[in-house]
């Protein structure tokens, strides 16, 4: 019944009819975005090789650092250091309560965290904050390594 009444309020005429005539404009552009050559996507796995080969020194520790993704800038020198031996020297110089906990919350800055509960991790106060990386401080380093494993090719 449903589908008869539908049909007939339309008498068989299109959208664009129903609507006085008027063509609908397309809400979103398609932007044709460039393909990359097979030349481009050798070109850029090779460079990815070659800055996995060399290796990177941890000025903390002085062993090589094998994931330079997970590394944080050394506060002295700016150079990638274990993200470990960067936690592991702040441990030492912050006083952690028994109820506290040492944690990284993102953008070069760790911070310790309180629980009223100790088995319920969801509810917890930020007690003080550490800046360890200079908040609007750009790494050599990091931005190459952005470049290289960034799918948006730059024109």
């Amino acid at each position: 019944m449903d589908r008869n009444r539908r049909h007939s309020r339309n008498r068989g005429r299109s959208w664009n009819e129903m609507r006085g005539g008027q063509e609908q404009k397309p809400k979103f552009r398609r932007s044709i975005v460039p393909v990359e050559t097979r030349q481009e996507i050798a070109a850029k796995e090779k460079a990815i090789k070659d800055f996995k080969a060399r290796e990177v020194i941890c000025p903390m520790c002085g062993q090589p650092i094998t994931d330079v993704s997970s590394a944080i800038a050394d506060k002295a020198t700016g150079t990638p250091a274990h993200f470990d031996c960067v936690l592991g020297e702040i441990s030492k110089n912050e006083k952690v309560k028994a109820n506290e906990r040492l944690t990284y919350i993102g953008q070069g800055r760790f911070a310790v965290l309180s629980f009223e509960n100790p088995r319920d991790m969801r509810h917890f106060k930020i007690e003080r904050i550490i800046e360890w990386e200079e908040r609007n401080k750009s790494f050599d380093w990091r931005t190459e390594m952005a470049g290289l494993y960034s799918q948006v090719k730059q024109i």
